[in-house]
């Protein structure tokens, strides 16, 4: 037998004890007095890591034990005790994403072996044809993060089998709450936050949220300043309808950024070990990012059980650059061999999401079964253009060693050779999802969605004409052995629809991702703590791979993509009235593409906990973990053809330890010092890319937080 066979034999057998001691353990837990009412109070102002709604992954009103899937939750709490400001840093803390930052402004996310691309805010979203996240999403406005891992083509569609990230909105509340803060940190980091909400009547309530943030950077020349500002209203227009409105405002404008990354190895093969400050950036070149939105959602009560909801979206996107990027490789003892490359970059989208959809609940065989239908359409059109400088000579400069660069370079001339993209995109979809009680225990979720996408337009002088419709299903199981403790099966699927042509000239049929998984799912301790398990198996099919010798005008035909499959645990709530916890490990094996394999880690371990000293009234001492297994990536000359292996680049395995210590000194009054790194660990931030830069060095941030 194969060792992969062996390794899936032996996960298998794993998931299968778990399932049996769990089933053992609820047996158990049946036999204890169950005549105490339990209470578990849920809310951002208690602190706790656990939450038990989410809906991301279907639009039936279930808790996350009653989905088959598997789905983490950000919880505010968290996000505030460890300062995860912004949307990096969220998922860098969930169980098995791997933050790929590249760049100091572009970042790709993904999840078991594959790109996530669908971002959502409030559920509306439209997948995107890469995952990048340009600038930074800030967290301020966020009451929490929803991560549906595996495929979600129920609710998206379109996208890769790899994860959704649903980041859902703080709304107005009918009592009056405020909230400030303000935070100073290493490299003269400098951070405002104030959030106040109040009832204008028993019927209507407004939020506002406001936040800056100015800074400079262990990495060299380069400085942000982030502006954020959210308005929310909501209000019951009759007993029966409620209207909610929400405008976002972000803007972050980026001085000396990163585009691309430092080389990783010299010309003898060694590797390169910068100092931790080292960039890249010239000293003019800067990548403002801007973006506003406003979404508006009408529910109306159908009756005591059914609710029609509509929703509307419209997001507008900006990006306005000059970058300058470094390639090549230097030589070991002199630092020389690198080139630059100046660009100009402008970028603009438009979005337009709407979804109308009906939710309820029937009465058939005896049992209360739940329903949800409707339909949706988004549009997205964008424009970028790229400039160059081919005649002044500044456009392409030769480098001094990095080892001794300030950052001076003779600015270009940006102004050649115009080239860019004009892409317009509409997906439309039409969905039914049901779940059936078959009887007290077993519940069966059925549904599918017919998803019909377009595009039209060109990129870089390619046509990206891409016309698919495709019919997802999706099947899931979930049996309660208890009250507290349940199992669950799912299967979905997704899609990616291809530009690519066959040997017929033919469009190729879109990539189907499929996605498998089992699990429990258990709530303990008066349903103060979730514990999930799962165990996943996601592929790709029909990913397009190029005929040989077809070249200039390239055909190809539909092969099997990456296969991935491990599994992910996790526990998130409190576990002692002093105790606040999340937990997880994830482990995770990938077949069909030996770079993706490589530069994947096979296991992470994510850990944070708060804990109330009880003898110390007020003081609250918390750590946030993140390790993960060494990674590799192999460096090939691109230049020769065909291209010729050069060395291999390790990233050996690592750990980051923060710190947190928060005391509060009077009802109203607290303070945060936060210690990042704390170890001081030297490690480089992702080899998804040939180059790469390192992550930050020991930091330290003083808070200062009130609360009425």
């Amino acid at each position: 037998m194969s060792s992969p066979q062996i390794l899936r034999l032996s996960k298998l057998s794993l998931i299968t004890s778990l399932v049996l001691s769990g089933h053992a353990f609820a047996q158990e837990t049946n036999t204890k007095d169950d005549s105490l009412e339990k209470i578990a109070v849920y809310g951002q102002h208690h602190k706790n890591y656990i939450t038990e709604d989410a809906q991301s992954a279907t639009k039936l009103g279930l808790t996350i034990k009653e989905t088959p899937q598997s789905i983490s939750v950000v919880s505010r709490a968290l996000m505030d005790d460890f300062s995860l400001d912004d949307i990096n840093s969220v998922l860098e803390s969930t169980p098995g994403v791997t933050v790929e930052q590249i760049e100091t402004d572009r970042t790709y996310f993904k999840a078991r072996g594959f790109e996530i691309t669908n971002f959502q805010v409030n559920g509306l979203g439209i997948p995107q044809s890469s995952g990048s996240i340009q600038g930074t999403l800030d967290t301020s406005i966020y009451d929490r993060v929803e991560i549906v891992r595996g495929a979600n083509g129920l609710m998206t569609g379109a996208g890769n089998p790899s994860a959704t990230v649903n980041m859902v909105l703080k709304k107005p509340t009918y009592i009056t709450q405020a909230h400030a803060s303000l935070s100073y940190g290493s490299w003269d980091n400098k951070r405002l936050e104030l959030d106040v909400s109040t009832p204008i009547n028993e019927n209507h309530a407004v939020r506002a949220v406001f936040t800056k943030q100015k800074s400079e950077s262990y990495l060299d020349r380069y400085e942000t300043d982030k502006t954020i500002g959210y308005l929310a209203y909501e209000g019951k227009l009759t007993d029966d309808t409620t209207l909610s409105i929400n405008y976002v405002n972000q803007q972050k404008d980026a001085d000396s950024p990163l585009w691309g990354a430092l080389p990783l190895y010299y010309t003898d093969g060694t590797a390169t070990d910068y100092d931790v400050s080292t960039s890249t950036a010239a000293d003019w070149s800067y990548w403002d990012n801007s973006a506003e939105q406003v979404y508006v959602t009408l529910e109306q009560n159908l009756s005591a059980t059914w609710v029609a909801t509509a929703r509307y979206a419209h997001i507008e996107n900006e990006q306005d650059s000059e970058l300058f990027y470094v390639f090549g490789t230097p030589d070991s003892e002199t630092g020389l061999g690198l080139t630059g490359y100046a660009s100009r970059y402008d970028y603009e989208d438009k979005h337009d999401l709407f979804d109308l959809y009906a939710s309820g609940k029937f009465d058939l065989f005896g049992q209360e079964h739940d329903l949800s239908f409707g339909v949706s359409q988004a549009k997205m059109d964008y424009n970028e253009q790229s400039l160059f400088d081919y005649t002044t000579g500044n456009g392409f400069p030769p480098m001094p060693s990095l080892d001794s660069w300030d950052g001076v370079i003779p600015e270009a001339t940006l102004v050649d050779a115009l080239s860019g993209s004009d892409i317009k995109n509409k997906q439309q979809s039409a969905y039914v999802s049901t779940r059936i009680k078959l009887g007290e225990p077993l519940s069966v979720l059925a549904g599918v969605r017919y998803t019909d996408w377009e595009t039209s337009g060109s990129a870089y002088g390619v046509e990206q004409t891409r016309d698919d419709s495709e019919v997802i299903p999706y099947f899931g199981a979930v049996y309660d052995f208890t009250e507290s403790f349940s199992a669950y099966a799912s299967y979905t699927e997704t899609f990616v629809p291809q530009k690519e042509l066959d040997i017929n000239n033919e469009q190729l049929a879109p990539i189907t991702g499929k996605s498998s998984e089992i699990g429990v799912k258990a709530q303990l301790l008066d349903d103060q703590v979730f514990v999930t398990f799962a165990y996943f198996d996601a592929k790709q099919e029909g990913l397009a791979v190029e005929i040989a010798n077809t070249a200039p005008n390239s055909r190809y035909y539909a092969a099997d993509g990456i296969n991935s499959d491990g599994f992910e645990i996790e526990l998130s709530g409190k576990i002692t009235d002093d105790l606040s916890a999340s937990i997880s490990f994830s482990n995770l094996s990938i077949e069909g593409d030996d770079e993706v394999e490589n530069y994947t880690p096979e296991n992470q371990l994510k850990l944070a906990a708060t804990y109330q000293v009880p003898f110390v009234e007020g003081l609250t001492f918390g750590a946030n973990y993140r390790w993960q297994d060494s990674t590799t990536r192999d460096q090939y000359d691109e230049n020769a053809e065909p291209r010729v292996y050069v060395t291999t680049t390790n990233q050996d395995a690592y750990g980051i330890l923060d710190l947190m210590a928060n005391y509060k000194i009077t009802k109203n009054v607290g303070v945060t010092f936060n210690v990042n790194n704390t170890t001081d660990e030297k490690y480089l931030h992702s080899l998804y890319w040939a180059q790469g830069y390192y992550g930050a060095p020991r930091n330290y941030a003083l808070s200062v937080n009130w609360q009425l």
